[in-house]
């Protein structure tokens, strides 16, 4: 038994060696291991400081240059240039002239008709009636015993002023187009004037479309007649042949009665430079046997005026040209 009992502590004290002596040897194995694993590290390492320092030579290398030269062209002549820039000019007044001259087409019979106004003989010519009422109101007028009288008599120039308007400017003028026309001022009015602008005589037909009152013409169209008569009156004597009303005072006397003839009669009364002074009235135009049998016109209303010349007066349009 106590053989025994030395075998154990024999064979416990063989283990505790053999525990203590693997203890001992496990740092060189894992000192191996760590030695072998910086070794492979290292190794790494030099791999890639290889491969980096061999890659640039993957991206320095450069293409040898082409035997074939592109030749350097040489700059534009000054010749050259000047001719470019004559033919652009050239190209941008053709094409600027024919738009100024389409864009001023439409314009063209109007300019002409300001700049070149027909004479005062060329507007006795220049309205045609159109049917049997026209024709009738521009016979009577025109054969009337007053119209006769006054184309004999020397001084006196006849004329149908508003026919002087060039044409395309008319649907925009009062008494040139708006009141002109079937039912209203049926034919252009027939004008004598006195060349130095001492006296007007006009003779109208007004009918039923100019009426106020059913039957009665409406005052301010007799106002505009006068407005328009004493004005042309005095244009003659002012100085550049225009003028602009400054006053005008109307007297209606009789009621004036749709679809008859009537008479506007005006008189220079005084000049003073820019400044004439006007006085006038409408009446009735007798008919010849009316005048055979002694009746007297009836005076429908008066009015008196002032007409001034403007400062700007030489550059104006001559729309209603007395010269």
């Amino acid at each position: 038994m106590l053989v025994g009992i030395r075998n154990a502590g024999v064979r416990s004290a063989l283990s505790r060696n053999a525990i203590s002596h693997r203890n001992t040897n496990l740092p060189d194995f894992h000192i191996f291991r760590n030695n072998h694993s910086t070794i492979a590290h290292r190794h790494s390492q030099q791999r890639f400081q290889s491969s980096t320092s061999e890659s640039p030579t993957l991206y320095t290398t450069t293409t040898p240059p082409s035997s074939t030269q592109v030749p350097e062209q040489a700059p534009p002549s000054t010749r050259s240039l000047l001719r470019q820039a004559l033919s652009i000019i050239a190209i941008s007044i053709f094409f600027t002239s024919a738009g100024f001259i389409m864009a001023a087409s439409p314009a063209l019979p109007t300019m002409n008709g300001l700049l070149n106004p027909p004479t005062d003989a060329e507007t006795l010519t220049l309205y045609h009636p159109s049917d049997p009422l026209t024709r009738e109101v521009n016979t009577h007028i025109l054969k009337h015993p007053l119209a006769v009288s006054l184309r004999a008599k020397p001084g006196f120039v006849e004329s149908r002023p508003h026919l002087k308007i060039p044409e395309p400017m008319r649907p925009h003028n009062l008494t040139g187009g708006t009141l002109l026309g079937e039912d209203k001022i049926v034919v252009p009015p027939l004008t004598f004037t006195q060349a130095n602008g001492e006296s007007l005589t006009q003779m109208t037909y007004v009918g039923r479309a100019l009426c106020g009152h059913p039957g009665i013409v409406h005052g301010g169209l007799l106002a505009t007649l006068l407005d328009e008569g004493l004005a042309r009156c005095c244009f003659p004597a002012l100085p550049n042949k225009v003028g602009v009303t400054a006053s005008l005072t109307i007297n209606y006397k009789k009621p004036c009665l749709a679809e008859q003839y009537v008479v506007l009669k005006a008189r220079t009364t005084r000049v003073e430079g820019r400044k004439a002074w006007v006085v006038g009235h409408i009446e009735t135009l007798l008919s010849p046997a009316a005048i055979e049998r002694g009746e007297v016109p009836v005076v429908l209303v008066e009015a008196e005026a002032l007409f001034i010349e403007p400062r700007n007066a030489a550059g104006m349009a001559r729309v209603y040209s007395s010269q």
